[in-house]
């Protein structure tokens, strides 16, 4: 997309509203200057944030509701007090009417996906969204795909996760061709489910821009062996909250260690650059945001407790894919994939005759 690109802010979502999103905002701006910004939210308490950050105010509109999705509201309750006038409602809205092309929201999840598949719809043959996250990794970051929008899938909705991973590979790593695994109990043909199994057949004889390579286990995630890992949301967010559960148990490892003694505090200060390398790699923050995909417009779901570095790079996530056409590439690869199918089908029902 030429030119400035304008994103819409959901400035009440998350733990702290305003007070995280706006500087949040602010740094976003900071790195993607060819950006604009409209705040959705009460204004009463946007203005004074946004007052102390006058770069990003002389790009930024707010407009004020006084309607809030509360972070334990039930998806349900959420859809029936919150459309048409709250301020995860409006952020959506204006991605529906081509005003801004994202939404950026830290508030409640559930709520988030079911005002997204209301306000936005699915994209043709789509059936479930899956939520997408950057995975650090020993190589460097992969995509990870569903981490908890869908609980349970077939193999065509696992094809179709696929399909969407290959695509926000291409657009956030700016890879031609994509590898990407089908997450399994092992990596043998004959191991797991049955509808991963069907899943991987299906890929393997795919014509879409991507390296299908097999399936890959757990432990490969984090080596990075493989640019997309596919899997469903059940399996997906136990994965994502082990891997965020097992970083901070590491944290304290070292922190505990580096204060065990006289000596071990003088170590630290000889080894500080190495730490602080680690912590800069370790850091959940820089790989904050969650991509729905599958739906008519982008929206980025932000870590609820992230502080305002957090909800930049959520932010910037957003405004980089939408700047490389993520919805054009998913919805050309999910027509040339849906095209194969039915050739092959009319194919096998020649042969068949």
């Amino acid at each position: 997309m030429p030119g400035p690109l304008t994103i819409a802010i959901d400035a009440m979502g998350g733990d702290h509203g305003p007070q995280t999103v706006v500087p949040g905002c602010a740094l976003a701006r900071d790195r993607r200057p060819e950006t604009r910004f409209v705040l959705f939210g009460d204004e009463a308490l946007i203005r004074p944030q946004l007052d102390q950050y006058p770069k990003l105010a002389a790009v930024c509109e707010v407009e004020h509701t006084d309607v809030a999705i509360r972070m334990d509201d039930k998806p349900s309750q959420a859809l029936r007090k919150g459309r048409w006038r709250s301020s995860m409602w409006l952020a959506l809205d204006a991605v529906r009417s081509g005003r801004a092309a994202l939404a950026v929201s830290a508030g409640n999840t559930g709520a988030l996906m079911a005002m997204s598949k209301f306000c936005l719809r699915t994209l043709a043959g789509v059936e479930r969204p899956a939520i997408a996250a950057i995975w650090p990794t020993m190589r460097g970051e992969s995509v990870v795909l569903d981490v908890g929008a869908t609980i349970g899938s077939d193999a065509n909705q696992l094809v179709d996760f696929a399909v969407m991973g290959e695509a926000m590979a291409r657009a956030v790593f700016g890879i031609d061709r994509p590898t990407v695994g089908l997450l399994n109990i092992g990596v043998e043909e004959v191991k797991g489910l049955e509808m991963i199994k069907e899943a991987g057949r299906i890929l393997r004889n795919s014509q879409l821009p991507m390296h299908y390579a097999g399936f890959v286990e757990g432990n490969d995630i984090g080596k990075g062996t493989v640019d997309v890992v596919v899997t469903e949301g059940f399996t997906g967010n136990i994965a994502l909250k082990t891997a965020e559960g097992t970083a901070k148990q590491m944290a304290e490892y070292l922190r505990s260690a580096m204060n065990r003694s006289v000596l071990s505090r003088i170590g630290y200060l000889f080894a500080k650059s190495a730490f602080d390398t680690l912590r800069a790699k370790m850091d959940p923050r820089k790989v904050n945001g969650g991509v729905f995909l599958g739906l008519n417009g982008i929206v980025i779901k932000s870590h609820g407790g992230a502080d305002a570095e957090g909800f930049a790079s959520a932010v910037t996530l957003g405004r980089d894919i939408a700047a490389n056409d993520l919805i054009a590439k998913i919805t050309d690869d999910l027509e040339h994939y849906r095209r194969d199918q039915d050739l092959n089908v009319r194919i096998a029902g020649d042969i068949a005759s």
